[in-house]
């Protein structure tokens, strides 16, 4: 495997020199530049042969640095690793499992080794996407990916297969060939408190009551002077939610409130009867939950360094960690080394398992890190 980094600030950066051994171009931005008209031919020129998927980001994670306003590509060609891929559109299927189904159909094979999913993060429920994406791949098949960013704006998010990136998008890449190796690893380092509460009305990723009272004026008072900045400012005290029969728990942020329907949608959904805990962040401890997801994606990897990581972060990590967001991606490199390639995006929602070797699941607020090396 071969790859290339590059970070752009205007689509004039790039150099129109066409590469034609590259086969994959995974491109991260800011959605100012995603819109450009512009963006998506220059991409094609630069990249004539390859396979190319863009994504709107909340921040751009290239090499041990975070950015704004750009845009950060992985470029990557294989020797022996062969790539099927796939797109659909939320808004041609009937909900966000039906979409799930879809997209991963036909990507199926003997030799699949990985699935990449770059998913629209304003419209798609992320929970029925995943749930959609394990009715159809089975779980010794490696899913990561995440949701696409806009900032704290929560507007709309944009991704492309091969074509300008729209809003609505949600892709699928499958990697093929035995000579291909991937590892994940996945961690949040949120701490929850207070009492653990039930989940007593919702529907889907639409929260309405939490042991019987109203979950949105909860959650106001117990926010209370951030409550005026919602829904940007829910990234910064998301809740838990124990996974049903096991002892782990999955992250889930709200997306935006209704204060008509006095309810709160979030990325995932909370089952009416989950356990759920409210949750607050540690700076130090979101920068060594980082350096835990490296050293959880190596554990596959014996002695071996990955040739390329993709690190998914949460934009919440982002906006607590300020001025210190680079320290986590900083804690990822020490642990990889210096021959990996390291680039990413802050998104709306975290696709990886849960644990090794199990389905994959949609997180939010943790550092998610995908490893390959291709090997003889």
């Amino acid at each position: 495997m071969k790859v290339k980094q590059y970070l752009l600030h205007n689509t004039d950066e790039l150099s129109g020199t066409a590469d034609s051994e590259t086969d994959l171009v995974i491109g991260f931005g800011a959605k100012s530049m995603l819109e450009e008209k512009d963006i998506y031919a220059s991409m094609r020129k630069q990249f004539p042969e390859a396979i190319i998927a863009l994504c709107s980001s909340s921040g751009e994670i290239h090499h041990t640095e975070v950015y704004d306003g750009s845009l950060t590509v992985l470029a990557m060609s294989f020797a022996k690793t062969s790539l099927r891929y796939h797109a659909v559109n939320i808004q041609d299927h009937l909900n966000s499992f039906a979409a799930g189904t879809k997209v991963v159909q036909g990507l199926m094979a003997e030799n699949l080794q990985h699935i990449l999913i770059l998913s629209d993060g304003s419209l798609v429920n992320g929970s029925e996407l995943v749930k959609g994406i394990n009715s159809i791949i089975p779980s010794n098949i490696p899913i990561t990916g995440g949701l696409a960013g806009d900032g704290s704006a929560f507007n709309y998010t944009l991704v492309g297969l091969n074509e300008t990136p729209k809003q609505g998008r949600i892709l699928a890449i499958g990697f093929y060939g035995n000579s291909l190796r991937v590892a994940h690893g996945s961690f949040g380092g949120w701490e929850p408190f207070g009492l653990e509460r039930t989940v007593t009305k919702s529907s889907g990723n639409e929260l309405f009551e939490i042991n019987g009272k109203n979950a949105l004026n909860m959650y106001k008072e117990y926010l209370g002077k951030y409550a005026a900045d919602l829904p940007g400012s829910a990234l910064l005290f998301p809740l838990s939610m124990q996974v049903e029969g096991g002892d782990g728990y999955l992250v889930r942020t709200i997306l935006s409130i209704d204060d008509e329907r006095s309810s709160m949608i979030f990325a995932g959904d909370l089952p009416e009867g989950c356990k759920v805990r409210f949750m607050k962040a540690n700076t130090d401890r979101l920068v060594d939950a980082a350096s835990v997801a490296a050293s959880s994606s190596l554990v596959s990897f014996d002695t071996i360094e990955p040739e390329v990581a993709l690190l998914i972060s949460c934009v919440g990590r982002k906006l607590v960690l300020g001025q210190r967001v680079d320290e986590e991606v900083e804690a990822v490199a020490d642990i990889l080394g210096n021959n990996t390639v390291i680039g990413g995006y802050y998104s709306y929602g975290e696709i990886s398992p849960l644990l090794e070797g199990g389905p994959c699941e949609l997180h939010n607020q943790t550092m998610t890190i995908t490893c390959m090396q291709e090997i003889d």
